[in-house]
């Protein structure tokens, strides 16, 4: 399912590609996706964000008790991110 971002330029949102087989992204907002291990655990998210550079994939953790969402990182590359969430 593509959406498109009003915060971000008028542009299609699809699930990224992920190269690695360990895990898979499933849509869980408009620039927002649960990382699933093979066992089908959740490891974290994978946030679109903007950069005056370019796009940006940031690698999150949701933390429960406080309903709120820490940053493990930000990167270029959306395999990057996703590698973040394995430790």
């Amino acid at each position: 399912m593509d959406t498109i971002s009003d915060a971000l330029p008028a542009l299609r949102w699809s699930t990224p590609a992920l190269r690695s087989r360990s895990e898979r992204l499933e849509r869980a907002g408009d620039r927002l996706w649960r990382v699933i291990d093979a066992r089908g655990g959740i490891r974290g998210h994978l946030r679109v964000v903007a950069d005056p550079l370019g796009i940006r994939y940031r690698a999150e953790r949701l933390h429960l008790p406080s309903g709120v969402f820490r940053l493990v990182g930000e990167f270029w590359d959306a395999e990057d991110a996703v590698a973040a969430l394995r430790f």
